[in-house]
Parts: C-alpha cells; sequence; structure tokens
C-alpha cells in the first residue's frame, strides 16, 4: 500500500464510527459536509480565452506529417500553482463553446479545486478539423476519425499545456466528460494514467457495446421514464404507432398526417411514415435524456421536467386514431416549440446544430456500435430488433465502411477494467444511457454513484436552486474524491520535496488525537493538532485537507 494510501486510510479511521461511502440517495441531507461551491450564488458567466495547438492528423503513422489546429479554451481566474489542479474537459461530439457553456459544475468549482480549465475540442467537430472543408467529404479524409487519435490530441495538448504554462508543471489533471465524453474521461485515465490522476464519467455508457448489456435496456428506460411522469402515458405512445400506420393507409391520410403536424416538408409517400415514426421516437428519447427539474436550453429550450409536461397530453390511451395524433403533435410541440418561435416542425432535425451530425454517424459506423431494440411489449416502441448485416450494410452505403462492433471492449477492456484506479461513473436513473453505464462500484476506487431524479449528465450542469437534494449530495461527493486525486499526486513522489517530512508523522500520532476530531472535523480542530504537535503552517494545510475532505462521511 503507498504512503498516501496509507496515510488516507488512517485519517479516515480517525472519524467515530467511520464508514465506506454509501449511494447519495441513502444519505440525509444534514449528515453531509456540503462543498461551499453549490450555496446559493449567482449563474457564473463563463470567461476563458480561446486557443489553438497544432496536432499530427496520425498520431500513430510515420508516413503523414500533416496537422490541424485542434481548439481549446482555457481559464485560470481560480488557478494557483501551489495545492492547485487542472480540470480537463474531454470534449465529445460537438462545438466545444456549447458544451462549456453546458458544463457549470466545473465552474462552479473551480475555485474550490484552486483549478485551471481546459475543456479540449474533439477532432473533426466544431472547428478542429483536420481537413478543413474536406474532412467529411469520403471515408479517406475520415480515417483519422477515433477514439484513440482523440485521446492522443488530449495527451498530447497537456504535455503542451505542462511544458509550456510557467507553475503547471507538477500540477495534477482530472479528466470530466459527460456522455461520449464521459466515456473519453474514464478512457484517458485508462490509458493515459501517467497524465491524468482521476477521472470524472457522467453518463457514460462504456457498456453499451455487443453483448456487454441487452440491447433492450435502453429503450426499456426511456419507457419507465415517461411512465412514471403521468397515467396512461407510455401505454397512450405505444398505441400511436398503429394509429400512424392506419391513418397513413387511408386515402388523405398523409396530408392529413402533414397537416395535423404542422410538417415543415409534406409526406408524400409510404416510406416517408417510417421516417416520421423514427423522428418522433427520437424525440422521446431526447425528452427522457433532458428531463431536467428546471428550464433548460440544451438540446432545445424545454420546461422544467419536461417529460411531465409531455405526458399531460397522454392521460387517455384510448382515443380515436385523429385526436391521438392531435396529442402528438402537442407533445411534440413542447420540445421543438416551448419558446413559440417554430412555425412548422421539422422531422430532419432533433436537437441544437451544434452537435456534430455527420462525424458522430462516421464515428457509429465505425468503432461507436452501441446496440438498441425493442419488443413493443416492454417498451412503448415499436418492435425493432439488432441486426448487425443491416446496420452493417447501412454504413457501407453511407460511409463506404463496416463497422468493428468488438474493436471498442477489445482496447478499452469492456467490463474487465478492474485493475485500472481513480474514475467516477455517474449515471442518472432518468438517463437512458445508464443502462450501459457503470452503476455499482467495481474496486475502492472504480466508483459508481446513481442519481435518483437525474437525466442526462445533470451532474456536470451548473448548480440551481431547483436541483433535487440527489445530485447535490453527488456533486459534494465528486468534489470529495477529485480533491482526493489531487492530494494524493500533490504528496507522490514526484512532489515529496514540497512537504517536509514532518506530514508523515502524523500517522504516527493519529492515535493519540482521535478523541479531537468530531465526525465533521474543524479547520479549528485541525489547526490545533497541527500545533499540538509543532507542525508547520503546510504541513497543518495537508492535514486540514486530508482529514476534512477525505474522512468518509457520518452516516
Amino acid at each position: 500500500m503507498g504512503r498516501c494510501s496509507l496515510l488516507l486510510l488512517l485519517l479516515a479511521s480517525l472519524t467515530p464510527g467511520a464508514a465506506s461511502p454509501v449511494s447519495p440517495s441513502l444519505r440525509a441531507p444534514s449528515s453531509l459536509p456540503w462543498s461551499t461551491s453549490f450555496r446559493s450564488r449567482p449563474t457564473i458567466t463563463p470567461k476563458y480565452s480561446i486557443r489553438y495547438i497544432q496536432q499530427k492528423v496520425d498520431h500513430f503513422g510515420f508516413n503523414i506529417d500533416r496537422t490541424f489546429k485542434q481548439r481549446y479554451l482555457i481559464a485560470d481566474n481560480y488557478w494557483k500553482e501551489d495545492g492547485g489542479s487542472i480540470l480537463f474537459y474531454t470534449g465529445n461530439e460537438g462545438d466545444i463553446i456549447w458544451f462549456c457553456n453546458n458544463t457549470g459544475f466545473m465552474w462552479d468549482i473551480a475555485e474550490e479545486m484552486k483549478a485551471m480549465l481546459v475543456f479540449a475540442e474533439h477532432r473533426y467537430y466544431g472547428e478542429s478539423l483536420p481537413f478543413g472543408a474536406d474532412s467529411f467529404s469520403d471515408s479517406r479524409h475520415l480515417n483519422f476519425l477515433t477514439t484513440e487519435q482523440a485521446l492522443a490530441d488530449f495527451a498530447k495538448l497537456i504535455k503542451y499545456l505542462k511544458r509550456t504554462i510557467p507553475g503547471a508543471r507538477n500540477q495534477p489533471v482530472i479528466a470530466l466528460g459527460g456522455s461520449y465524453g464521459g466515456m473519453l474521461a474514464a478512457w484517458f485515465r485508462m490509458k493515459y494514467p501517467h497524465l491524468v490522476v482521476g477521472a470524472l464519467a457522467s453518463s457514460a455508457p462504456i457498456w453499451q457495446f455487443n453483448d456487454l448489456v441487452p440491447c433492450d435496456v435502453f429503450m426499456k428506460i426511456v419507457t419507465t421514464d415517461f411512465s412514471q411522469s403521468g397515467p396512461n402515458c407510455s401505454e397512450s405512445i405505444r398505441r400511436s404507432w398503429d394509429a400512424i400506420n392506419r391513418l397513413a393507409k387511408k386515402g388523405p391520410g398523409l396530408r392529413w398526417l402533414s397537416e395535423a403536424l404542422h410538417l415543415c416538408t409534406p409526406l408524400t409517400k409510404l416510406q416517408d411514415v417510417q421516417h416520421l415514426k423514427d423522428w418522433i421516437a427520437e424525440t422521446w428519447v431526447n425528452l427522457a435524456m433532458v428531463d431536467y427539474p428546471y428550464e433548460s436550453n440544451f438540446l432545445q429550450p424545454l420546461p422544467a421536467w419536461p417529460v411531465k409536461v409531455v405526458c399531460q397530453y397522454f392521460k387517455y390511451s384510448n382515443v380515436p386514431d385523429t385526436l391521438m395524433l392531435r396529442n402528438i403533435f402537442q407533445a411534440l410541440n413542447v420540445y421543438y416549440n416551448y419558446s413559440g418561435q417554430a412555425k412548422c416542425l421539422n422531422v430532419s432535425e432533433t436537437a441544437t446544430s451544434s452537435l456534430g451530425v455527420q462525424g458522430w454517424s462516421y464515428q457509429a459506423c465505425t468503432e461507436m456500435v452501441m446496440p438498441t431494440c425493442s419488443d413493443g411489449v416492454d417498451d412503448m416502441f415499436e418492435p425493432h430488433s439488432w441486426n448487425m448485416k443491416e446496420y452493417s450494410d447501412d454504413c457501407f452505403k453511407q460511409w463506404g465502411v463496416r463497422p468493428r462492433p468488438s474493436w471498442i471492449p477489445t482496447m478499452y477492456g469492456g467490463k474487465n477494467i478492474s485493475s485500472h484506479t481513480n474514475i467516477i461513473f455517474s449515471n442518472g436513473e432518468l438517463d437512458p444511457w445508464s443502462g450501459g453505464g457503470v452503476t455499482k462500484d467495481i474496486t475502492d476506487t472504480l466508483l459508481a454513484i446513481v442519481i435518483p431524479n437525474g437525466a442526462h449528465h445533470l451532474d456536470l450542469r451548473a448548480s440551481n436552486a431547483l436541483d433535487p437534494v440527489s445530485v447535490q449530495l453527488t456533486r459534494s461527493l465528486e468534489v470529495k474524491y477529485m480533491k482526493q486525486y489531487s492530494v494524493c499526486s500533490w504528496m507522490g513522489d514526484q512532489n515529496i520535496s514540497l512537504i517536509s517530512p514532518g506530514i508523515w508523522e502524523i500517522q504516527k500520532n493519529l492515535c493519540l488525537v482521535s478523541e479531537a476530531f468530531s465526525s465533521h472535523c474543524s479547520e479549528l480542530s485541525i489547526k490545533a493538532f497541527g500545533h499540538y504537535f509543532h507542525f508547520s503552517i503546510r504541513e497543518v494545510y495537508w492535514a486540514e485537507v486530508i482529514s476534512c475532505q477525505i474522512s468518509t462521511y457520518k452516516a
């Protein structure tokens, strides 16, 4: 056991009744020492510098010298060289400024963590285009759009920042990300543990591959969200598919559907109906993902608890087909026209243009093959089996490539990841992607936090007065663990010269002063403890950080 681990274990044992941390949902609010970052405060407006770094198009070959400009954002308002850290956002499938503006958690905790914030844009998204306007022209240009190349970009960027920013060389780096970005954060820690001391992987479905989880788990969770949000809600949606089919087959049915749903592009043939139903189904999925407890503008402008709002239109499942479709329109209008600005509904768009649809389509046809299916019985969708051959043929038709469904588990270990350390996996119970996420602790350092009433990476969003207690508890736990990663890094061999030997004497004297510590140690008691043994101010600082921030919570 390393010195840091031993010290943390000994310090934790000081707390009366100390026990291993349990799920946030099991804790009373009064039992948690709240992080000061989440008290009521005005919304923080992100202030950052936009910078660029030259990256190799191919990090793993030797015959291509081409480079491109990768965009990244940096904010050092609260960064301190002494005891500080670098919080590194592993950019995902979209414009990095959009992700930055929707990751308020990092801004909320920057001062407390004395952190420099870095938001790195993923190659082939936003402005980080390896071949400029030709980046999506064919599979030859897209060949370098892989998770491995993206992680290598992040690794090179961290080394560059540590080399060029005075005082940053020994700063511990913690990777953070949500959704695909959360997967990257976890994989970054796994593949580059010498560069990142830990990772927070929020809503990261790292097991949504091959047969690691059942393909139907995703749609079942969506259905549960709707069934819990209103009587007959999921049943009404389940019945709506046949209603659409019956209406479409009638003489003027396509025109009637187009008018009833206020479609921007009228339906002209029966093949259009399947596209319509796919679009509606994706809308229900997106609503479940962003079922936040307050008004938001992530995928679309939406009201608080939008699934509950939508379910108001589905109180009665046994209604005529025409009334069912009018109800469908009202529900769709919640998602696509909450602002009241839309004059018609566009079946070609389900989310913000800040997401990179082309890039993700290619990734889904190569590495990121994440099977989903439905049976129409245990879920509210039309029956749809997972057909790998059909999926592969569609990919070849679109991009000229065949997917490799086993590659991600091969590259990153699938469920055999217990040899890794220092990763927090957080998942909201409302989030469909939680079905492919890590929802139980794997080891003492591969930790899972499940958030009741939490939607897609809600914990990474800015603190809000309407946040459920579960997400407030989650964020405090996440800060606690990230501080632990930072402290252990600062106390590691590479920084041992910064800490005088007296700090290690704390281990020898803990048992002598155990009664001086309450279950929630105070700054006063820590400093009294330090001065009693004549430790220096720096040693007192470490004792305070370790004992107060790393000790287990009172049950």
